[in-house]
This record gives C-alpha cells, sequence and structure tokens, in this order.
C-alpha cells in the first residue's frame, strides 16, 4: 500500500511500496547498459538519515541532462525491493530548484550550540579596546549577511571542522587561545592578535558552495580563503590608518606560516602565535576527528 504522510520524507524511513516525492542529495550518478543494450542511470540518494540506490530507466539520457553528481535533485518514484534491498524506481530526477532545500539538511553541522558561539563570539570582540579595531569588527559582525554566511561556513572540506558551523567554531577557538596567550603574555598586541585570530579565516565564507556536499567555489579554487579574507578586510578597513591595516594584514597573510609574506619571516609575534593558535586548534581537532598520524 502506499504511504501518504504529511511529514518530510526520509530515506530511513522509505518502505517498499512508497511512493516518494521528495529532495535528496546526489552522491552518485553512473551511466550503465542493461542486458537488452538499452542506457539507465544508476545514482544515489543520501540525506542525514542514511542512503538508497536509485534507477533510472526511461529517458536515462534526457535525465542525466539534468542534475550533476553533488546536486540537490528532486525526484519522484516509487519504492521497490530487489535482491533483498530497496532501491528507489524513478520516473523523474532534476537539479532542485534555488532555495527549494536547505543544505543544512544533507550536510554536516557543528555540534556545539551555534547561539552559544555566536555569543562568545561577540565576547570576544568586546575584548578588542583599540577604537579603529573595534570599529572594523563591528563593520563585519553588524551585517547580518556576513554572519549568517560566517556561522555556515565549514573550515575545511575534509580536514579539521569539516561541518556548517565549523569556521565559527574554529575561529571562537583561536579566539580564546589569544586572549589567554595574552594573559600570559602581556607584551603582546592584544588588539591587533585578537582582531586578527577573529578575521584570519573570514575568507572562508566565499571559499565553498553548499549542495550534496562541500564544494569548492570559483573563487576558492584560484585565490583561496587568505587572499579572499584580505580583500573582504580590505573593503572594510577604509578607516584603519597604514600601520594598523598593515599590522592586520601581515597576521592574517602569514596565518599558515611565513612563506607568504615577502620576507619568507614573520613581522611580528602577534603574527608568530596567531599561527601557532591557529596550528594549535586545527591539528588537535583533526586529530580528535580522524585519528593520530
Amino acid at each position: 500500500m502506499d504511504s501518504v504522510s504529511d511529514t518530510p520524507t526520509t530515506i530511513a524511513t522509505l518502505r517498499a511500496g512508497d511512493e516518494v516525492d521528495a529532495v535528496f542529495a546526489c552522491t552518485r550518478k553512473e551511466r550503465l547498459m542493461s542486458r537488452a543494450g538499452t542506457p539507465y542511470l544508476a545514482v544515489e540518494l543520501r540525506d542525514r538519515t542514511g542512503a538508497i540506490p536509485a534507477r533510472v530507466f526511461r529517458d536515462a539520457d534526457v535525465a542525466t541532462a539534468r542534475f550533476e553528481r553533488g546536486d540537490l535533485v528532486k525526484v519522484a518514484g516509487r519504492v521497490e525491493r530487489f535482491r533483498e534491498e530497496l532501491q528507489l524506481d524513478l520516473r523523474s530526477i532534476a537539479k532542485a530548484p534555488e532555495g527549494e532545500a536547505d543544505p543544512a539538511t544533507f550536510l554536516p553541522v557543528a555540534y556545539r550550540d551555534l547561539d552559544e558561539l555566536d555569543g562568545f563570539l561577540e565576547h570576544l570582540a568586546g575584548e578588542v579596546h583599540d577604537a579603529d579595531y573595534a570599529r572594523l569588527l563591528g563593520a563585519f559582525l553588524g551585517d547580518t549577511t556576513f554572519r549568517a554566511a560566517f556561522r555556515r561556513a565549514p573550515c575545511t572540506r575534509a580536514g579539521h571542522h569539516a561541518y556548517l558551523g565549523g569556521l565559527l567554531e574554529h575561529t571562537v577557538a583561536v579566539g580564546t587561545l589569544a586572549l589567554e596567550a595574552c594573559q600570559l603574555h602581556p607584551r603582546l598586541n592584544s588588539d591587533l592578535l585578537l582582531t586578527a585570530a577573529i578575521l584570519h579565516d573570514v575568507g572562508k565564507i566565499q571559499e565553498f558552495t553548499y549542495g550534496a556536499e562541500i564544494g569548492l567555489s570559483e573563487p576558492g579554487r584560484l585565490l583561496g580563503h587568505v587572499e579572499l579574507g584580505l580583500r573582504l578586510i580590505d573593503a572594510r578597513s577604509g578607516a584603519l590608518d597604514v600601520e594598523h591595516r598593515l599590522a592586520l594584514s601581515h597576521c592574517v597573510l602569514t596565518h599558515h606560516g611565513p612563506d607568504a609574506a615577502p620576507q619568507r619571516r614573520f613581522g611580528s609575534a602577534e603574527a608568530l602565535a596567531l599561527y601557532r593558535l591557529n596550528a594549535l586548534d586545527a591539528t588537535v581537532k583533526g586529530a580528535l576527528e580522524h585519528g593520530l598520524d
């Protein structure tokens, strides 16, 4: 009997005979040939609850042009049992219209509460007392579009913090470490180091795309998050004097190491500190998520 329900369709709840009209993530797509010599599509559909194979037998070559692996796809079909396993026999499949489904439904997300992390970020920004740096941070954190993008972004695609909200979680961690380092080493310029810790990965909001998987945007592929971040900072730092701007830009430029600097060395203790603190959080988190090499 066909199932009829007002609740959202999830893969874990599918049963043989169910009619399906829903959006899923496409994580596999292959054009194959049947024994009769006709083409068909074999795909894998996934959501947070699991994955299911699906087949398109009718007009396979027409269907293949309507979506790509990595897309969120809108499908219609029926759940069948084949060789003791469930699969979807699809009547239609196409890339889901923009805005019809939230990628967060299909991508991994931070376990930590994002509202709580947002609060920590606000607290860290409040510890910056230099008026010029505080104004710059306000230009970022007061922008609701930026805040939404920053809250959503991962830190990496497959490394540390490789999930939605990962950038916010990592930034709060590095900022907290920076605050502690400044208490231990009061000669550090805490305003510079903390501002750099909050903004060092800001370019990641433009580095990724979101669909069935976390992808790499064209700007991310061609420029990378460091250059993208420097451009975002430059666009909002018109009120900064040359000294403030150079000190901050150097910290951001070298937060993966001094090789990016023209002189191939750190130009300030704050830049060195940011590099070490960023690496500390990234490597420890990576070890906890993926194990020790």
